[in-house]
């Protein structure tokens, strides 16, 4: 499984909406690739007083809820189809859910990929 089909994935639940005055969700859509080659999404949660969740953790719950905790593979892409590498808290919470999610692949771009080591260079648990 590759680009394109976590690609789709993620693209396909990156739908914006309003879920009240204070909160809206889907501006962005994330896909995981587990080592047990399902595919779980996500979307973003955004609101008031930084509440909100980014959409890899959402998509990361619904694996661990299935059981699985370790990647393969991830995406995230807003809804206009720009793919947006994860944030620092999003980097550090994915390879804390299994010991071998540093090697993860991260899509950078329909070309580009890096693993959550190569984008987390110094990590703090390296030294444990």
């Amino acid at each position: 499984m590759g680009f394109q089909t976590l690609f789709d994935a993620a693209f396909s639940v990156a739908k914006p909406r309003k879920l009240s005055e204070t909160a809206e969700a889907g501006s962005v859509g994330a896909a995981i690739l587990t080592a047990g080659w399902h595919i779980y999404t996500g979307v973003c949660i955004d609101t008031a007083c930084s509440l909100g969740f980014c959409a890899e953790h959402a998509a990361a719950a619904a694996m661990i809820t299935a059981g699985e905790q370790q990647i393969l593979q991830v995406i995230a892409v807003n809804s206009e189809g720009n793919i947006l590498p994860p944030c620092g808290r999003c980097r550090e919470f994915l390879t804390q859910l299994h010991p071998d999610n540093h090697l993860a692949k991260v899509w950078l771009s329909p070309d580009t990929a890096a693993t959550l080591r190569e984008l987390l260079p110094f990590d703090w648990k390296a030294v444990l």
